[in-house]
């Protein structure tokens, strides 16, 4: 079962969610110590086991033993709904592939949440999640998502960030999505709560210097449905992939994934850039 977990007010855990745990065998969490205080407020005192990104692979045949032995599996995540940014996955995927049974028990969730008081279009909406931590490589992510705009993608986006790189986050999405409102929330649910709603370049200069504290979630409105489409600009997307470490090939390759354009026009962008 799949239990989410307050991302900030003990009091968004559900009733439900306690029984979930009191009546499990075994709950996989990412951080036995973070999920130990959530268990400890509401008296409960289950059998903890840590699965995380590095682990989950290797878990998942003991827990699929567990299952077939009829056991109560139930997987939280450190804050927020399992799966979600977070590890499970891989394990969910192969519970439902062996025809075990795969519940969940509804919660809270920072995306949707952001979404909700962004003021921005509900929907369609599209989770990233987190975007690449390298600069060349968020670029390029961001240039396939315009791609996709261009070819008709109309989307509110939703990323999550680190306080320590969203004002470079905010200053790539300005430079490849354009000056559209956006907002920024900062510790939803808890005590310092906050919704800063700005264009992209606004937010951008108002955090290139200063980091905004807590855990972030970013929502950034979609692309006008009457804007002129704008051409990727290669010669800025080749060069961050180049200051990476990547070659020629390596960076031609990264940008022609990235914008869907065709491979020979990546290339001789690559080869102007390197006569200039």
């Amino acid at each position: 079962m799949l239990v989410s977990t307050p991302i900030g007010n003990l009091g968004d855990f559900s009733p439900r969610a306690v029984a979930a745990l009191r009546s499990a065998d075994l709950v996989l969490c990412e951080d036995t110590r973070i999920t130990s205080r959530l268990c400890a407020a509401f008296s409960v005192a289950p059998h903890l086991l840590t699965l995380h990104e590095h682990n989950e692979d290797a878990r998942i045949a003991q827990v699929l033993d567990r299952l077939r032995q009829g056991q109560r599996v139930v997987q939280v995540s450190d804050a927020g709904t399992p799966l979600v940014s977070d590890p499970g996955y891989r394990l969910a995927r192969a519970a439902i592939a062996a025809g075990l049974k795969v519940s969940a028990v509804p919660g809270p969730n920072a995306a949707v949440m952001a979404l909700t008081l962004s003021g921005l279009p509900p929907q369609p909406f599209l989770f990233i999640g987190f975007l690449p931590p390298k600069a060349a490589a968020r670029r390029a992510a961001l240039a396939g998502l315009r791609a996709a705009e261009q070819a008709g993608l109309r989307a509110t986006l939703i990323f999550h960030e680190a306080p320590h790189r969203v004002g470079e986050a905010l200053a790539d999405m300005a430079a490849v999505l354009g000056a559209r409102p956006a907002a920024l929330a900062r510790e939803l649910s808890k005590r310092f709560e906050e919704v800063i709603r700005a264009p992209l370049p606004e937010l951008a200069e108002r955090f290139a210097a200063t980091p905004p504290r807590g855990e972030l979630t970013l929502v950034v409105g979609p692309a006008s449905a009457d804007e002129a489409p704008a051409a990727p600009d290669l010669a800025a997307l080749l060069r961050a992939a180049l200051a990476e470490g990547a070659s020629v090939k390596e960076a031609v390759a990264r940008v022609t994934a990235a914008t869907g354009l065709p491979r020979k026009q990546v290339y001789a962008a690559a080869l102007g850039l390197e006569r200039a």
